[in-house]
């Protein structure tokens, strides 16, 4: 346990980028955000840093297309990459999404965290799941958040929590799962404490086995 605790309502919206090429120098450290276009991921956000716009949402899934870049401190930042998997966005939006997601898994060198935000109520669909995987083969932790758990009773919602933890040794490296809600922000302590164990990490390059790209 980390002796620094991170005010997560000092974040300030820096810059939206279409690809890494985009972002801020690598340096420093970022958590990422990712999720389908419907898991409540700006909600989320926007309960996490007590800021009701800092993370724009949007009555029409898939909209953002952009990597947007929070800074909580000079060499800290929260990182919301554009959502996925939505029906209506053209092909070639879904494979460009997927491309620039990738890039920023596998390359970025300060990323150290991964929060994957799904609907509690149909979690772990292919993406998320593919999505989970690059960043095992990544060394990059994941915390799986099972978002609108407001929707569902108690009973319902400890079963769902059971199942995605019965799921998670499938995908072998650091994942964990937690349920929350940016309704009335439970598990949002869970939440923080994990963030603020990432981005207090020394600030050194993450190792990335990169022999199999021969």
């Amino acid at each position: 346990m980390t002796d620094s605790v991170i005010n997560f309502g000092q974040a300030q919206f820096l810059t939206s980028a279409p690809d890494i090429r985009k972002l801020p120098a690598d340096q420093g450290i970022e958590v990422a955000f990712a999720g389908r276009s419907n898991a409540g991921k700006s909600s989320a956000l926007n309960a996490l840093t007590r800021q009701r716009q800092l993370a724009r949402t949007s009555k029409t899934p898939g909209r953002t297309q952009l990597i947007n870049v929070f800074t909580l401190s000079d060499h800290q930042r929260l990182i919301d990459l554009p959502g996925y998997g939505f029906a209506k966005v053209p092909l070639e939006v879904k494979l460009k999404w997927q491309k620039s997601l990738g890039e920023y898994l596998q390359m970025r060198e300060c990323l150290r965290g991964l929060v994957v935000l799904m609907d509690i109520r149909h979690p772990f669909k292919d993406l998320d799941q593919e999505l989970i995987h690059w960043a095992v083969e990544s060394d990059i932790p994941v915390l799986a958040v099972l978002t609108k758990a407001d929707k569902l009773k108690s009973g319902a919602r400890k079963k769902a929590l059971m199942d995605a933890e019965e799921a998670v040794p499938g995908f072998g490296g650091d994942v964990r799962v937690i349920t929350f809600s940016s309704l009335n922000k439970h598990g949002l302590p869970e939440l923080e404490s994990t963030l603020n164990s990432w981005l207090t990490q020394p600030a050194e390059p993450r190792e990335n086995d990169t022999a199999h790209d021969d």
